[in-house]
């Protein structure tokens, strides 16, 4: 099939690898390149980066809503159009152009968790199961039937380490369900709405650490955690971000710490968290253990939520 594949960040990537080992990719469409680093250069999206690696034509329009960007996707007679992760909502007139339609790889187990922050979403909540869906694509958001899903447990995953899972899954799905789309023998089911759960984008306030938490939530905080939404706290005044934690057996009073030479602990209601990695304001990362030794932080020590600004 001639396919126009959709996506930006990582987990898009698996599904264009995959879809260039088995379908003709005629072109990509990802999301302008963003400002990041000290610097604030351009930065090219790791789709962009895989396409431009494969040879594959990159288009970068800032909206799909321009008859010209319409115009150059039905230029390039697509079979089927593929999204996964692309930023974008699609119009109808892109919606209507394949014969196939378009379909997506959505990171969820539709109709729970349709929208933007999907895998984040399910370790806040707690969910036991996350997966993806392969969604036939129409205006509303994530509302369309899907013909395939996958699943797999959450476990201890981070929001890191499950994306990258999900997108493999993802890869898999979309490829194995593309034959059954295109001789019309998928099964398509429709989403029941009484069931939806929408998944907000995260922002800094959703995994801000606090000491009336319990360390279940605490711990889902820190992996549902990313560079755009950090997890942080404040350990005797001083500003940190978490970037790994793990629940500790032991018996540190809720707002204070506790410190020996390998650990560093954060006291709960119910229990405790020792920081296995953390961020200090303006510096580098580093162990937590060596953090409280630098910082001459010793059992008793307060720790408490800081003022998030999103």
């Amino acid at each position: 099939m001639r396919v126009a594949f959709m996506g930006t960040p990582s987990f898009a990537v698996p599904s264009l690898m995959a879809l260039v080992a088995t379908h003709d990719v005629v072109a990509v469409y990802t999301r302008p390149d963003k400002a990041s680093g000290r610097g604030l250069e351009p930065q090219p999206s790791p789709v962009k980066q895989a396409a431009l690696a494969l040879g594959i034509e990159v288009r970068q329009p800032p909206t799909l809503r321009d008859e010209a960007v319409v115009a150059a996707l039905a230029a390039s007679r697509p079979d089927v159009v593929c999204v996964a992760a692309y930023g974008l909502i699609l119009p109808q007139p892109v919606i209507d152009l394949p014969p196939l339609g378009c379909i997506n790889v959505h990171a969820s187990l539709l109709p729970r968790w349709r929208g933007a922050a999907p895998i984040q979403r399910a370790i806040l909540a707690g969910d036991e199961i996350a997966g993806v869906s392969i969604m036939r694509m129409e205006v509303g958001l994530d509302t369309g039937p899907f013909c395939t899903a996958l699943d797999t447990p959450v476990d201890a995953h981070t929001a890191e380490t499950l994306t990258a899972l999900l997108g493999i899954l993802g890869a898999k799905a979309l490829v194995d369900a593309l034959p059954s789309i295109e001789d019309a023998t998928a099964r398509w089911v429709v989403q029941d709405d009484a069931l939806a759960t929408y998944a907000e984008k995260v922002g800094k306030a959703d995994v801000a650490l606090a000491p009336t938490l319990s360390v279940a939530d605490a711990w889902r905080r820190v992996r549902a955690s990313t560079p755009q939404a950090p997890c942080r706290l404040a350990l005797d005044g001083m500003p940190v971000t978490v970037l790994r934690a793990e629940p500790i057996d032991r018996d540190v009073p809720s707002g204070l710490v506790g410190v020996d030479k390998r650990t560093l602990a954060l006291g709960f209601p119910d229990g405790a968290l020792a920081l296995e990695e953390l961020t200090p304001q303006g510096r580098k990362s580093m162990e937590g253990a060596a953090y409280a030794r630098g910082a001459r932080l010793e059992s008793g020590a307060t720790w408490s939520a800081i003022e998030v600004a999103e």
